[in-house]
């Protein structure tokens, strides 16, 4: 069984750098699964940054929907890093996909994984309520998928303001 480690926080908390930093703990070449798709500029200028950011030790591989079955195909003993779980519920739930059903594949998947994986999500439960029925259709099925995943993984890590905080095991 490799291990699992989830990374949460608000955003521009330091997450994605903390995923990175821990990922690369288990050494290089690492793989990096990017949910997000550039639909517009100021997304597309995102990812550009991760990947500047990243440097050169790093094999991207985009995956928007089909994450389990990514992770089965590159479990070669490679650590991976997942960003993020919260784009890759979006993309389920704009395509009317079973986000529930594949977020429980995902929970049963990870011990099963031979490569250790690094997960990142966001927290989006602390705020206000949303106004609108998808906003908060998309903020309960994160709250869901969170503590499924965190259920899942041997380590959880939020992080606030760029300060990591590990929150399992204590």
């Amino acid at each position: 069984m490799a291990k699992s480690i989830l990374v949460t926080g608000g955003a521009r908390s330091g997450k994605s750098l903390l995923a990175e930093q821990l990922t690369l703990q288990f050494g290089q070449p690492a793989i990096y699964v990017a949910t997000a798709q550039a639909g517009d500029a100021e997304m597309a200028a995102r990812i550009t940054d991760h990947r500047s950011r990243r440097g050169d030790g790093w094999t991207t591989v985009e995956t928007p929907l089909a994450l389990v079955q990514t992770l089965r195909d590159t479990d070669d003993g490679s650590p991976r890093l997942v960003d993020c779980l919260t784009l890759w519920l979006s993309n389920l739930m704009l395509a009317g996909a079973d986000w529930g059903g594949e977020a429980a594949d995902l929970a049963a998947s990870l011990p099963a994984l031979q490569g250790p994986v690094v997960l990142v999500t966001n927290e989006v439960g602390a705020g206000i309520v949303p106004a609108n029925a998808l906003a908060r259709d998309f903020r309960d099925a994160a709250g869901v998928v969170n503590q499924r995943i965190a259920a899942a993984c041997d380590e959880v890590w939020l992080s606030v303001a760029g300060c990591p905080m590990r929150i399992k095991p204590q």
